[in-house]
């Protein structure tokens, strides 16, 4: 099991040399075909100019001089991921511009891949105009895994040693089956579950020990982590990245979307916005 499609959201932003380098190196270890993606944000302009009622030529102008000045900004953007993934070891790429929203767009053209990769946000180089809630929309209407970089920090690759935050809920095993194919590279993966003595019998006799041999099945060597914390559960499993030196979380998204209004749970809120190491969701 390998991942074929890996798509990149692709920007101007500080961090998206970063992000494109790590979805080039996943694409090259699975021998992938690594997409990029860059959204002009043009549709959701004048959708919100069109919502205003009445423009004079004035404003019709500006509109139409930005709508310009954006694609030539996307433009830009995926002329560097070609000469980024130029230098790859990835087995084909493509580059794609849309001229909705990035979180539409994104959503959407993850549904034909394997594996997104896009950045937390950063509310202090928001250079492609995304909305707070950019991540979290990905991940509850792409239908796909997508691996959330954080806008901080360097990081090179993924999977050599990931934690799986697990409580046996459909999230979280839908999360764990989606990492499958990173898992299996992994020197060892570690299993957390927090708080075991509080969730009843879901976790069967000991907590941790149905997952770890699924996981042992697939020739993966696991550890099992059964944390008691009076922590948020949150804070305790990024505390818990950092002890064990962990270069990825894997974990199931909770919350839904009520238009562009979202809803998450405490934990994923947390680790949204504080994330240390990447972070691959589903939902």
């Amino acid at each position: 099991m390998t991942y074929k499609t890996v798509l990149v959201h692709v920007d101007n932003s500080p961090a998206a040399e970063m992000r494109i380098r790590l979805a080039a190196t996943i694409a090259a270890q699975q021998h992938a075909h690594l997409a990029g993606c860059a959204a002009t944000g043009i549709t959701r302009m004048s959708d919100d100019a069109g919502a205003i009622g009445y423009l004079d030529a004035t404003a019709s102008q500006y509109l139409s001089q930005a709508g310009v000045a954006l694609r030539a900004r996307a433009e830009q953007a995926l002329e560097s991921f070609d000469r980024i993934v130029r230098n790859a070891d990835v087995r084909s790429h493509e580059a794609t511009l849309f001229n909705d929203d990035a979180a539409s767009a994104i959503s959407l053209r993850a549904r034909y891949s394997d594996l997104a990769v896009i950045s937390q946000f950063d509310p202090e180089n928001n250079a492609g105009a995304l909305q707070p809630d950019f991540p979290e929309y990905v991940v509850l209407n792409s239908g796909r895994p997508t691996l959330i970089v954080p806008f901080a920090g360097r990081f090179e690759t993924v999977g050599r040693r990931p934690l799986i935050a697990w409580d046996a809920g459909t999230a979280a095993t839908r999360a764990l089956g989606d990492a499958l194919p990173l898992l299996k590279s992994a020197k060892v993966v570690d299993v957390a579950v927090f708080n075991p003595e509080k969730s009843g019998s879901k976790h069967g006799a000991q907590a941790g020990d149905d997952i770890a041999l699924y996981l042992a099945r697939h020739d993966i060597q696991v550890e099992v982590r059964r944390v008691s914390t009076p922590v948020d559960t949150g804070n305790a499993l990024l505390s818990l990245a950092a002890d064990l030196g962990s270069d990825m979380i894997v974990m199931g998204c909770y919350g839904h979307s009520r238009f562009r209004e979202i809803l998450l749970g405490g934990v994923t809120r947390t680790v949204l916005e504080t994330m240390t190491v990447p972070v691959l969701m589903s939902h």
